[in-house]
């Protein structure tokens, strides 16, 4: 078991800088991933490590040993790389590039002898590359060539593994199988990952430790929960994003958002009466097109509540599972009269939330426009004991409130 410790290192490409002041540690049975947008560093901090461009400040260690003052063969029998791109260039079988992967372990002019073939063989049937062992490497697709080259690196028997970009090239099912694998591996055999990884939620999902890359510099390394947050993800890579829990793996899900369009600011206010979701969508479109948004009443675990706190929407909310205050009430009312229109979205009601309704009638009552999303007929969605919410949307109509479809249908009325 080994660990490997990148000291502060500082990495250039002629007179420009890439890397500046970089560290991490990466432990036996640790996944660490790296993210960031392109041109952040991270194949370079890949290629540092791996002894293909030696940093110009700092140090990399395995287990308090300089890599660069180690043989090759020493480091190579130690660590192995997965690059970002296949650089076979000849067309060898699967097999024999598989076997290449056995090199640091055989003396000069030594031959595999049946336990590398042995070990070859193994781990290509981790892979799933097995059957097609004997067809040549340019012959395969880009997944399947992507496979054989992993499992070249296994069949060094590392107790390091660096992956650029493991999943390019692979589908869904083989990035999954891939994940798993390596994640196994990890854990039962104690080794250290350090990866490229570009899609977030499949990093959030499988590394231990996330590092942030932002125009060379670590902007947040630590464990995913700590990592992984709306003010992180906007600071790198420039996008709103909402986080939830996977209900299956317990990780943090990233949900990014479009990034926001250039628009003028409008001088008018659309308050959103939603919750359960139905007004992300809307919030986040009126917020991008330059309108001053306002929302309310959302209780502050509601899916809604979290892209108003993204989005910075002022907004009136009270605790989950209670029902809503006359204070909140009062202040969703009060909200209203600066509006000039008014949206009442496709939300369930209950009778924790039916004041809600009361407050969209009154802005009907004053004049002010309002509109009523009823892509689901109201029937189906009230679950008050005496049915309140049908009677009040009732009275919306009677007060004029114009009911729509779905949310296209909105927008062009609204346009219109």
């Amino acid at each position: 078991m080994v660990t490997l410790n990148v000291n502060g290192i500082e990495c250039r490409y002629g007179s420009v800088k890439i890397l500046s002041n970089v560290s991490l540690e990466v432990k036996p049975g640790c996944f660490l991933g790296i993210l960031g947008p392109n041109g952040s560093g991270k194949t370079t901090l890949l290629k540092s490590i791996s002894r293909v461009l030696k940093p110009h400040g700092g140090s990399i260690l395995i287990d308090k040993e300089d890599i660069y003052l180690l043989k090759p063969k020493c480091v190579a029998k130690t660590m192995a790389v997965v690059p970002q791109h296949n650089n076979v260039g000849f067309n060898f079988s699967a097999l024999d590039v598989v076997l290449m992967g056995r090199n640091p372990h055989l003396g000069n002019f030594q031959m595999e002898n049946s336990k590398d073939v042995e070990i070859a063989k193994n781990s290509m049937k981790l892979t799933n590359t097995w059957s097609f062992a004997d067809r040549p490497i340019n012959e395969l697709s880009g997944g399947e060539a992507q496979r054989v080259i992993i499992a070249r690196a296994l069949a060094q028997e590392p107790k390091i593994l660096l992956l650029d970009e493991p999943m390019s090239h692979l589908d869904i099912i083989n990035q999954i199988e891939l994940l798993d694998l390596i994640k196994k591996l990890c854990l039962e055999n104690n080794l250290a990952v350090l990866a490229v990884i570009h899609d977030l939620n499949m990093a959030s999902r499988y590394c231990d430790i996330l590092l942030l890359l932002k125009n060379g510099m670590v902007s947040a390394i630590g464990s995913v929960e700590k990592v992984m947050t709306p003010e992180n993800i906007q600071n790198v890579f420039g996008i709103d994003s909402i986080i939830r829990k996977n209900p299956l793996t317990n990780s943090p899900y990233v949900i990014p958002l479009s990034p926001k369009k250039a628009a003028k600011e409008k001088n008018q206010t659309i308050h959103v009466i939603c919750g359960a979701g139905t007004g992300t969508q809307l919030l986040k479109f009126f917020h991008d097109e330059g309108y001053n948004v306002t929302a309310g009443v959302l209780n502050n675990a509601d899916s809604d509540f979290e892209t108003c706190e993204i989005l910075k929407i002022l907004s009136i909310s009270d605790p989950p599972f209670s029902a809503i205050t006359d204070k909140a009430h009062r202040a969703n009312l009060d909200m209203i009269k600066n509006a000039n229109t008014v949206i009442l979205t496709d939300v369930p009601f209950g009778i924790g939330n039916i004041k809600n309704i009361e407050t969209a009638i009154e802005a009907a009552k004053n004049g002010t426009p309002t509109y009523v999303i009823e892509e689901t007929p109201v029937e189906t969605r009230d679950y008050t004991y005496e049915k309140t919410a049908i009677k009040l949307m009732q009275q919306l109509k009677e007060h004029g409130a114009i009911f729509v479809k779905n949310q296209t249908e909105l927008l062009l009325t609204l346009k219109k």
